[in-house]
């Protein structure tokens, strides 16, 4: 099958004046907030944030620890108390040395946790990297290749990623460049989807307000300067 979800066009290009994190983290600018930014992660407050299935934060596994929303082992995923279906959300994050972890969006049953998954992987040292680019950072995880030239930090630095999601239509993000651009829905993307691990997931794939979701995959990873904007029903 060819990449053909791939397009990395101008006209895909929504508020890329928006897709920065260069200013104090944990922070949003007068400007961003009149253009309905909110931050999800306040770099002192787990408030907004549960553990998956549940009504409250996990006890361990999860931490605020010098600004950063810490994962260090344990606590199960976490997820937004609040579902959104069209957003773009920004976010730093950092993975340890053979690390792995991602965020999931679009959630068909978000008491399960399964869903559209951006990969966040320590590409040079996880086993998981060697399956492939669409097991690596900023692949739609099984589904879909990030473009093969995108620029990833090593483990320990920070990266800074963008998703959109507005009507049938998805971007990701990485460091300043579009990875992969996709259509929820599409006849390809149904393909995908009957040849990957979700393929008896019920309702997988069909456009749905869901979570967000910060998986524990064991490891450890920091979040930071996490801001949303919801984009309307359409």
């Amino acid at each position: 099958m060819k990449r053909s979800l791939l397009l990395p066009t101008a006209a895909l290009v929504l508020t890329l004046s928006a897709f920065s994190n260069a200013a104090e983290p944990n922070t949003i600018t007068p400007e961003e907030k009149a253009a309905g930014w909110q931050l999800l992660f306040d770099g002192n407050s787990i408030d907004g944030w549960v553990g998956l299935g549940t009504t409250s934060f996990p006890a361990a596994g999860w931490s605020v620890k010098e600004g950063s929303l810490h994962h260090e082992k344990g606590g199960g995923d976490i997820v937004t108390a609040k579902n959104y279906l069209n957003f773009e959300l920004i976010w730093d994050w950092k993975i340890s040395e053979v690390g792995n972890s991602g965020v999931k969006y679009n959630l068909p049953n978000p008491a399960k946790g399964v869903g559209f998954e951006y990969q966040m992987l320590d590409d040079a040292r996880h086993a998981d990297a060697s399956r492939g680019l669409s097991h690596q950072t900023a692949a739609l995880y099984d589904l879909i290749d990030p473009a093969a030239d995108r620029k990833t930090k090593p483990a320990g630095e920070w990266n800074t990623s963008r998703l959109l999601v507005k009507g049938a239509h998805v971007e990701q993000w990485l460091n300043g460049s579009l990875a992969l651009t996709f259509e929820i829905g599409s006849p390809e993307m149904q393909e995908r989807i009957a040849k990957s691990k979700y393929a008896k997931v019920k309702d997988f794939g069909v456009k749905i307000a869901s979570p967000i979701l910060l998986q524990d995959h064991g490891d450890v990873v920091d979040f930071r300067s996490m801001k949303l904007r919801e984009l309307g029903e359409k």
